[in-house]
């Protein structure tokens, strides 16, 4: 009798491991991996990614509506410093990660394309000219490094000799720092009136005729429309240095047709760029290892709309095996 009660509560144990066994292993990952998912991201950094992170927040809270996602603007130095020291879980970078952020734990993933376009007041005496001749990368390196040209009327064959009034950034931000590449320079190198932020710049060359300077795409376009901001102009790169605005460096009417020619190289890199996302090391937060996923994925058919230039499927093939 008593071997005969051991067999059955042997069987029943065994039964009880085999049933165990073969259920589901609980834990935070698996729970949060659905529509229920809950957290809280925190992003700062570059104003050239914050409309585009602004937008991808949005539609990925439609699918994940328990996630909080809170985002500010302030420059790529502040994104990357930010990230570094814990403060966000994501830094928002518009220029390439340097050996010095890597060897402190910097982790970049690259999440889409856009660029620092230079740009003038809409209502600038010699608009026409600007805009059928352009200006071509040493005439900019004369405005913004050598300053070797100060006056409008040492571009142009004209008497309208005002004085340029030239404008850069005085945040620590990649739009400088690849503008600055672009001419062979750094940030530092820059010449103008320093003014903070894109919106900054945006606005100081719509109040000022005599304005130059540059700005990232989705300050210089309504994302509406696809047109240029009233009172903003963007100046055409002569890159072939033939004192004309051919068809093929003509791509500046309408927002498509730039990301069409940033997409295919036709507009320069730099000052073309892909912008990136970085944390302290690789995040180790769920939800927000979730968010870089959707964002090379789903997130990508929001790029276009939002002005900017989807990655290539082999950038994002890369860039996914980073977070698997």
């Amino acid at each position: 009798m008593k071997k005969q009660l051991s067999i059955l509560l042997a069987t029943l144990l065994a039964v009880i491991i085999i049933t165990s066994s073969c259920q589901p292993t609980s834990n935070k990952g698996n729970e949060q991996n659905d529509s229920t998912m809950t957290g809280t991201i925190s992003i700062s950094g570059a104003f050239a990614l914050y409309p585009m992170a602004v937008k991808w927040a949005d539609e990925f809270k439609k699918e994940y509506p328990n996630v909080r996602i809170d985002i500010s603007a302030g420059g790529a130095g502040k994104g990357m410093a930010d990230a570094l020291s814990g403060m966000v879980d994501l830094g928002m970078v518009s220029r390439g990660i340097n050996p010095e952020e890597t060897a402190k734990g910097a982790w970049p993933i690259s999440v889409t394309k856009d660029a620092v376009i230079p740009t003038v007041n809409s209502n600038n005496p010699l608009i026409t000219e600007i805009i059928l001749r352009g200006l071509s990368k040493e005439d900019f390196i004369k405005i913004y490094v050598t300053k070797e040209v100060k006056h409008w009327n040492k571009l142009f064959d004209t008497k309208e000799g005002h004085a340029m009034n030239i404008y850069t950034r005085s945040d620590a931000c990649g739009a400088a720092e690849i503008w600055g590449k672009y001419l062979g320079s750094t940030q530092e190198g820059l010449n103008g009136i320093g003014v903070f932020g894109d919106p900054g710049i945006a606005d100081a060359i719509r109040k000022d005729i005599y304005s130059i300077g540059y700005n990232n795409v989705t300050y210089a376009y309504d994302m509406t429309t696809r047109k240029k901001y009233k009172g903003i102009e963007v100046i055409p790169i002569d890159i072939n240095n033939d004192n004309l605005i051919d068809e093929s460096e003509n791509f500046y009417n309408s927002l498509d047709s730039l990301m069409a020619a940033i997409q295919t190289g036709k507009y320069p890199s730099p000052p073309a760029r892909e912008l990136f996302f970085v944390s302290n090391g690789k995040p180790k937060n769920f939800a927000t290892l979730k968010f870089l996923e959707w964002i090379l994925t789903k997130g990508q058919a929001f790029v276009s709309q939002a002005g900017y230039v989807e990655l290539s499927s082999e950038t994002i093939r890369q860039e996914l095996e980073k977070i698997k």
